[in-house]
């Protein structure tokens, strides 16, 4: 079969992605093998593919390769979140567009046309990650609103009401006035932003301003004045004021304690409180508390029994408790307000100032606190196993920075609160009575049943009279079930149920790839869920990604214009390259500074592969001829063997890009730059059997070993007839990973030598430039216990050596170089530059030296001795024997010049 110049991605991508799936090598079922599950992080139904999907699944994707090629039964279930709030913003822009106001249709009509959506739309990022190779079992492709996994969402609501873990209540929340609901912490993103500081006048009632009994030091202070100035960047909440507040420590206002001020415009008297809470150097010391609208404000309030005056609409206007502006929008009565402030003689100044404030992820409306009636989750129990199962090391976090941070989060767990103000959703199975009592049931008439087994005033009621929340659960409270959910839904909720064979098989799962900022908000509570319904883990490690940045490291967005559409670098790459470029730059849990040209490398790698195999591939054999490179053969046998064994140890650590990098070097210096050049034959001479069976068998096992990383190129390679004939399901993807065998060290520290002496020669010839083509002969003099003539033929060949000999003196006229402890000798037949030859030799002792002081000082430091391993005092005092020899043979060799 003949191949190709070059490497073309598309057509190959295209080729074995479904040939892959005819041949159902991504479909899992459980059978006697040792399971390997990973559940995918579903992404939003809105979503398309960017550069994070791109690195995730990528990482997950070499995974599950890598672990279907142990044997193991890979399952890697894909899907997609409902994403209750970015999707309803989606269906109410679409419903506008066509002249439809979401007020204006019922419930069940907006849903229809929600779902004609998902269904168009919401599969887009799932076939796109088709195009990166996703070796999903797309058979068992899940959508968290799928009516079992909501049937699931509900039965767990149940199950936790029931346990009293899920209650009702009125709470502070993040309000996104735009979206009209609450929205968790996760899905507030905080930003600096250039603000104003208004300082603004409270007066003093005249009961407070006599200021009896002041210090001195206050009475100075608080001369002539008659009223207090608090520093604000929300003017437009003063209407709301319960107090003001100061520090008791404070002796500028200390006398103020329990007076009282005005508030300015409406007039409206409030107490002087102290609390420790208060920044004495912020502002002017003084804090304005406003419970309904700043969460420190409320607990502050509840602290100390304060009013609690919301006035604010949920679409961020002011209503009637604010008394004047009523209906305003909240920025625009911040610029009114202001005004009125000034003109009344009530604006002391105002400052520029910046600020975090957070802002919807949906929406970009800034976020508004706020007091408001919604269902909540108690987290404090459920985060105690959760917490012990990462301090145990049950689940490991991977890097295990990530601890600590883990660990203060669930140590200061909240409340969860799960009730969106939606439609897209699991609806609430909150049933209410006419006079407002409620109950949890999963029907109206489980409902029905509870009210009247309740009270004997609802003996006549009908499951009609009744109400059903209009709220739905956080999209958060359907995905924290979805390593469970995905395999047997029933469970959830039911605690005492035994599950399906896909549960007892596939679960707990071994794997999560996400992002560092859901590990609370995700993965703790994937945790808590596994816990209560399965009673184990739901995952054994957790490898949580960094942030994809540009190469001057700022975050990828599309507001910025610095992300590149991952389907075009696809197109332009191949998904091979742009998966190694990727995985070139991306520790676990450090930011990716993305550089195309990663991706410009990683297809250089492929084209390197394949150009590689044209030239095997070309080559004749004889069979009669004797084999010439069984060194090179044996060198090379344990060069893969270490190198395999370096990157099994890196995959067990979870440093896929070091694995990465191993395999890449072994590939592109040991076995293209050094190994083919040595057994390649000369120009249009045949090639032994014995060497072309070995270098094609070497060839099959580096695709195995590169086929997690470069899927397409590998089984491209694979059906090769260089191969011999396979079978329809004979694949790379499917063929046993090669495993680790026996390593002759010695064979591969005397190869080094043997390479740094070619190296070592074709530098001569580059900086006298002397042809390749012009053979020179080769002087040794010996002081290890190498035989160079077991490497005659190599040196010879690469290094276009036609005559090596050995001595025991110096050569004069001679470019003269070490390697190892041996020295070698390169006449020039009086071309030698002499000062440059001393300049040479002085900078290498030079160097030696500094590298023998820092030895010296290691071993010289008793506790390094005393506390490290025999063996690494061991290696440190062989660098010091290696070191010193060189010195003195460097120095012998200056002699030889003076």
């Amino acid at each position: 079969m003949s191949i190709s110049k070059t490497y073309n991605p598309k057509e190959a991508e295209a080729k074995w992605y479904q040939y892959w799936l005819d041949h159902k090598f991504f479909k899992s079922v459980p059978d006697e093998r040792e399971p390997y599950t990973i559940v995918i992080p579903p992404p939003n139904v809105t979503g398309v593919l960017h550069m994070g999907h791109m690195l995730n699944n990528t990482i997950q994707d070499v995974l599950i390769r890598r672990a279907r090629m142990k044997g193991k039964n890979a399952c890697w279930v894909p899907g997609t979140d409902h994403a209750s709030i970015a999707t309803e913003a989606k269906v109410v822009a679409m419903l506008k567009e066509k002249g439809i106001n979401k007020k204006d249709i019922s419930r069940e009509e907006f849903l229809k046309y929600a779902y004609e959506w998902k269904d168009k739309y919401g599969g887009i990022i799932l076939e796109q990650l088709k195009k990166l190779g996703a070796s999903c079992d797309w058979d068992r492709t899940a959508f968290t609103m799928d009516p079992a996994l909501s049937e699931a969402v509900i039965d767990t609501f149940i199950h936790l009401h029931k346990q009293g873990l899920i209650y009702r209540g009125v709470r502070m929340v993040n309000w996104d006035p735009k979206g009209l609901t609450a929205v968790s912490d996760e899905e507030v993103i905080r930003k600096e932003v250039n603000q104003k500081l208004y300082y603004i006048k409270y007066a003093l009632s005249p009961q407070s301003a006599d200021g009896s009994m002041q210090s001195e030091e206050s009475q100075i202070s608080n001369l002539n004045t008659q009223y207090l100035i608090i520093a604000t960047t929300r003017p437009e909440t003063i209407m709301a004021d319960a107090a003001i507040c100061i520090n008791p420590n404070d002796e500028r206002y200390s006398h103020l304690k329990g007076k009282k001020v005005f508030i300015p415009l409406i007039n409206k008297e409030i107490s002087v409180i102290a609390d420790e809470y208060v920044d004495m150097e912020f502002g002017t010391g003084c804090l304005k508390v406003t419970p309904a609208h700043d969460l420190n404000d409320y607990e502050l309030g509840i602290k100390h029994h304060l009013e609690v005056i919301d006035i604010l609409n949920d679409d961020g206007t002011l209503n009637e408790k604010a008394q004047i502006l009523v209906g305003e929008d909240r920025f625009i009565a911040r610029k009114k307000i202001a005004k009125l402030l000034e003109e009344a003689g009530h604006l002391e100044k105002v400052e520029d100032y910046k600020s975090q404030i957070g802002f919807s992820e949906r929406t970009d409306a800034a976020i508004e606190p706020k007091l408001s009636m919604q269902w909540f989750c108690k987290m404090a129990e459920m985060a105690g196993p959760a917490l012990d199962y990462v301090n145990n090391g049950d689940i490991k976090l991977i890097p295990d920075k990530f601890i600590n941070t883990y660990r203060h989060w669930m140590e200061h767990v909240k409340d969860w609160c799960i009730s969106r103000q939606l439609w897209w959703g699991q609806q609430i199975p909150a049933w209410y009575a006419p006079n407002g009592e409620v109950v949890v049931a999963k029907t109206a008439e489980e409902a029905l049943n509870q009210f009247k087994n309740l009270k004997s005033e609802f003996a006549n009621l009908k499951s009609s009279d009744l109400r059903q929340d209009e709220d739905v659960v956080d999209t958060w409270f359907s995905s924290w079930l979805w390593p469970i959910s995905v395999f047997d839904p029933t469970v959830c909720g039911h605690p005492e149920a035994k599950g399906n064979a896909d549960v007892n098989y596939y679960y707990p799962t071994n794997d999560l790839v996400t992002a560092p900022e859901i590990l609370f908000f995700w993965v703790a509570r994937m945790i808590m869920a596994g816990h209560e319904f399965r009673g184990e883990v739901p995952f054994k490690n957790v490898y949580l990604t960094g942030i994809v940045r540009d190469k001057i490291g700022r975050k990828m967005s599309k507001s910025l214009g610095n992300s590149p559409d991952p389907l075009d670098l696809i197109a332009q790459y191949g998904a091979d390259g742009v998966r190694v470029g990727m995985l070139l730059c991306s520790p676990a849990g450090n930011d990716i500074m993305f550089d195309e040209s990663s991706c410009e490398q990683g297809r250089n790698f492929a084209n390197k592969v394949w150009n590689a195999f044209r030239l095997v591939k070309g080559w004749e054999v004889d069979e009669t001829l004797p084999n010439v490179n069984e060194t090179t053969i044996a060198w090379f046998d344990s060069r893969f063997n270490e190198a395999l064994a370096e990157i099994e140890s890196n995959f067990n650590q979870y440093r896929l890009s070091e694995a990465l990098m191993a395999s890449y070097k072994l590939v592109w210096d040991d076995f293209c730059a050094w190994y083919l050049e040595m057994v390649k034959p000369a120009y249009q001479q045949p090639i032994d059997a014995a060497t072309y069976k070995a270098t094609v068998a070497y060839f099959e096992n580096i695709l195995k070993l590169l086929h997690p990383f470069m899927p397409f190129l590998t089984e491209e390679l694979w059906h090769d007839d260089v191969f011999g004939e396979r079978a329809s399901t004979d694949c790379c993807i499917i063929a046993q990973m090669p495993e680790s065998k026996a390593v002759n060290t010695q064979l591969l520290k005397e190869i080094e030598v043997v390479k740094q002496v070619v190296s070592e020669i074709r530098n001569i010839r580059n900086t006298k430039q002397i042809s390749p083509k012009e053979a020179l002969n080769l002087a040794i003099k010996v002081s290890s216990d190498i035989n160079f003539e077991s490497y005659k033929a190599i040196i010879a060949k690469l290094a276009n050596i036609s005559e090596m000999s050995y001595t025991q003196d110096k050569l004069s006229g001679a470019a003269t170089f070490l390697a190892g402890r041996d020295e070698f000798f390169v006449p020039l037949a009086g071309n030698i530059d002499t000062e440059a030859e001393k300049e040479k030799i002085n900078k290498e002792i030079a160097y030696l030296e500094g590298f023998l002081k820092a030895v010296d000082a290691k071993l010289s430091n008793e506790r390094f001795v005393q506390n490290a391993k025999p063996e690494v005092v061991a290696n440190e005092q062989n660098k010091k024997a290696d070191a010193e020899a060189k010195i003195k043979i460097l120095k012998e060799s200056l002699a030889a010049f003076l």
